[in-house]
């Protein structure tokens, strides 16, 4: 009988120990508004900075996609604060406001977002000030317009389709207007609430213009297929924020790598993780790239003739 409780309180004490280790791992709260690459990709690039550092196994990571669903947003919210996480990762605009909503005492750390300060998430991108900071996909807009000039030299408007639900896209545009203003040119916008206006939408807009400028809006970017689509039966010319959205459909961009983002931001998680506070660390942004993807594919179907100083920047997505 005494070898029965004795080994029961074995047991017992073994099962606690490993209780006790399993929550010794920091948990990370992982939150992506919705499915499409380039948010796909800023999360694969946070695990691969965890992955090269040693850090991937020493940590549980809890992954919800609110698939675009406000309501199943703040649920997640719930669930980490309740949960309380150690840290949560907070993927696009949205999802950020979302769990800063919630809680002021877990670290955030935000990617794929804009504008820190626009969205209301900090103080100031130098000294954030509070429980929240990330990287931004600020993206060179006026360096884009620009290049919708070069493509397409013969271009006089510029059509502008974006979510103005969407803080940081709203920026852009802004941006994006002042940029065609100053090459002379004129434009034309149209808005969306959500995916479901897209193909209505982008059907108006490329009756009013000569080529098309989206910005990195999470709405579009999801709807990508909606924009080829019409895009390729009207001919006309788009260029895009982010590369993802190049190869989803759009003709060409010059932006930054939405995989490199998310890798930056695994490595402020490190620091993080390791003390650092988000309140002092400033927020941080992608490398400067010049780098300009044209779609091959799309370039072909729209009779798009690439200049030869671009030969080099073509890409043939996989089917």
């Amino acid at each position: 009988m005494r070898k029965v409780i004795l080994a029961i309180l074995i047991l017992s004490l073994v099962l606690v120990g490993v209780a006790c280790s399993k929550n010794d791992k920091p948990v990370i709260g992982i939150v992506q508004i919705a499915e499409h690459v380039a948010l796909d990709q800023s999360y694969e690039g946070f695990c691969k900075a965890l992955e090269d550092n040693q850090m991937l196994d020493k940590v549980e990571l809890d992954f919800h996609n609110a698939q675009g669903d406000m309501n199943n947003l703040s649920t997640i919210a719930d669930r980490f604060v309740s949960k309380k996480v150690d840290m949560i990762l907070a993927i696009a605009t949205d999802s950020a406001q979302a769990v800063a909503g919630k809680t002021k005492d877990i670290p955030i750390l935000g990617t794929a977002i804009t504008s820190y300060t626009v969205a209301g998430l900090v103080d100031s991108d130098e000294v954030p000030g509070g429980n929240v900071t990330g990287t931004s996909d600020m993206n060179p807009v006026a360096a884009q317009v620009a290049l919708i000039q070069e493509l397409v030299p013969t271009v006089e408007v510029i059509g502008l389709i974006y979510n103005s639900g969407e803080d940081n896209s709203v920026l852009q545009i802004r941006m994006a207007k002042e940029a065609i203003e100053a090459l002379g040119l004129t434009c034309q916008e149209i808005t969306v609430t959500n995916t479901n206006d897209v193909t209505q939408a982008v059907q108006s807009i490329v009756t009013k213009c000569d080529a098309l400028y989206i910005p990195t809006d999470n709405t579009l970017a999801a709807a990508m297929a909606q924009v080829y689509s019409v895009t390729l039966e009207s001919k006309t010319p788009t260029v895009c924020g982010a590369d993802t959205m190049v190869y989803d459909g759009g003709l060409a961009t010059m932006g930054i790598s939405y995989y490199d983002l998310g890798y930056q931001t695994g490595l402020m998680a490190i620091k993080v993780l390791a003390g650092e506070s988000t309140a002092t660390m400033p927020i941080q942004y992608a490398s400067a790239s010049d780098l300009v993807t044209i779609n091959g594919q799309v370039a072909e179907e729209i009779g798009f003739v690439v200049p030869e100083n671009y030969v080099d920047s073509v890409i043939y997505p996989e089917a």
